[in-house]
């Protein structure tokens, strides 16, 4: 589907986007100090082609939304020309809650992106997080009665499997084909141009709830801009923080976000699976309010600047500060610092226990692979390397968006990998994970691209 990313960018003066002042985003990222953990950045660029022309995403998280103008180098590296961000408002756990307040912070970001890249942005590539998206696996078989296989027969198989997936409320985002069989020939890449008696394929689905989704198509026409298209967060983090050969071997992402926490896990090079979990950093940081009597907004600071998740952490016999609030004025107390370790370690481990049951359920066995790589910001607290790798047990290191320049520093952590990853799908001239893309006109209306997306296998 060559023609669902476009550059969504145009030479004319710039779009107004009316908004206050960006707020300093008050999560400063740190590094994971536990020793447990290891940055990732490693290897060489993969080789990839890049379409020509801008390309224009938008992470709408709990946390933050960030906005990212960019196009791909010929030496395999993302470079972005615009960015913004702020703290996030309106949504929560990754629903869209509140349509104006988020609608001008999208503003605001996608104008400074705008000013910074001196680009207008009129489509882009939103992240999907919204409307409970689920991971399912089908089996289709297509009658081809010994002549060559073309492309409307991979459209055909496509849309049957995107049949079989349908259900009321519900709409198919992603259909990835896993593998064709031809006759008897399994593991076949690209049919097309096999001569057979009947065709097979493996397709992976991912859909969502169609009311949010029109939702998030609402939300976006209120900020004068339209819908490129729609990426799976977690396959977006992990083409972010993963290079080929651990897409081959077996590498399990876990994307550790403010409202939610996703994982994809990727094996033979294929997204095999993905799943949410309804925790992340903030319910950590509402644990945090409650146990010690305090604000949210102190209650963050004390996450970013104090919080652990490792046992070791207990007996280390710091004391920090903290301000409790009173019924006339805020009263300041010192307490171990192991105490606020006592109120995280226990939202942690809930989080990876279940991301373990989802893998346990998930039947993927050992195509999950042995290695676990940890992103998003919930990834940089203290310890958190430890507790997955106890719980899960696996090895279990510290991903962060690679490949990409043009960056502040502050955007090249662990927070930013779904955002880039975004990033990379848009500006990649072919579609990750085996995509077979059909050159035809784009069509009009939400509802008539939800079902181009359908049909092209987004």
């Amino acid at each position: 589907m060559n023609d669902l990313i476009v550059s969504g960018l145009s030479s004319k003066s710039l779009i107004p986007r009316k908004a206050s002042r960006p707020r300093e985003h008050d999560h400063a990222d740190s590094q994971d100090s536990s020793g447990s953990l290891l940055n990732l950045a490693e290897g060489k660029p993969e080789q990839r082609a890049w379409r020509s022309g801008l390309v224009g995403v938008l992470d709408i998280g709990s946390t933050k939304i960030t906005c990212l103008i960019g196009k791909g180098e010929p030496n395999g590296k993302l470079r972005v020309l615009g960015h913004g961000w702020l703290r996030s408002n309106g949504v929560k756990n990754g629903a869209i809650v509140d349509l104006k307040a988020a609608e001008a912070i999208i503003r605001h970001v996608v104008g400074n992106a705008e000013r910074e890249a001196e680009r207008s942005l009129d489509k882009v590539v939103v992240n999907l997080s919204c409307g409970h998206p689920e991971s399912l696996l089908f089996n289709v078989h297509w009658p081809i009665g010994g002549r060559e296989i073309t492309d409307n027969d991979i459209r055909r198989i496509v849309t049957e499997g995107r049949m079989k997936a349908q259900s009321e409320g519900r709409a198919v985002i992603h259909t990835l084909p896993l593998d064709f069989a031809v006759d008897e020939t399994d593991g076949v890449t690209d049919p097309r141009g096999h001569l057979c008696e009947q065709l097979r394929a493996r397709l992976h689905v991912i859909d969502a709830s169609s009311t949010a989704l029109r939702t998030l198509d609402a939300l976006l026409g209120r900020a004068e801009l339209k819908l490129d298209a729609l990426v799976s967060a977690p396959l977006a983090a992990g083409l972010a923080v993963t290079n080929a050969d651990q897409r081959m071997v077996g590498t399990t992402v876990i994307e550790m976000g403010g409202g939610t926490t996703s994982l994809a896990v990727f094996a033979e090079g294929q997204l095999l699976h993905t799943a949410q979990i309804g925790i992340g950093g903030e319910h950590v940081t509402r644990d945090i309010a409650r146990g010690l009597g305090t604000s949210t907004d102190n209650a963050e600071r004390l996450k970013t600047m104090h919080g652990h998740a490792d046992l070791s952490a207990d007996n280390d016999g710091v004391t920090i500060r903290i301000e409790r609030q009173g019924a006339d004025m805020p009263m300041f107390e010192a307490i171990p610092r192991a105490a606020l370790g006592d109120i995280i370690r226990p939202r942690i481990e809930e989080t990876f226990e279940l991301v373990r049951d989802r893998l346990d359920n998930a039947g993927l066995g050992h195509l999950a692979g042995g290695r676990v790589i940890l992103s998003g910001g919930g990834s940089l607290l203290d310890g958190v390397g430890s507790v997955a790798a106890r719980i899960l047990n696996r090895h279990v290191r510290l991903g962060r968006p690679h490949n990409v320049v043009g960056l502040p520093d502050a955007c090249t952590t662990a927070s930013f990998s779904t955002t880039v990853g975004l990033l990379t799908w848009a500006a990649s001239a072919e579609r990750p994970f085996g995509d077979i893309e059909f050159s035809e006109e784009r069509p009009t209306g939400f509802l008539n691209r939800l079902v181009s997306f359908i049909r092209d296998r987004v």
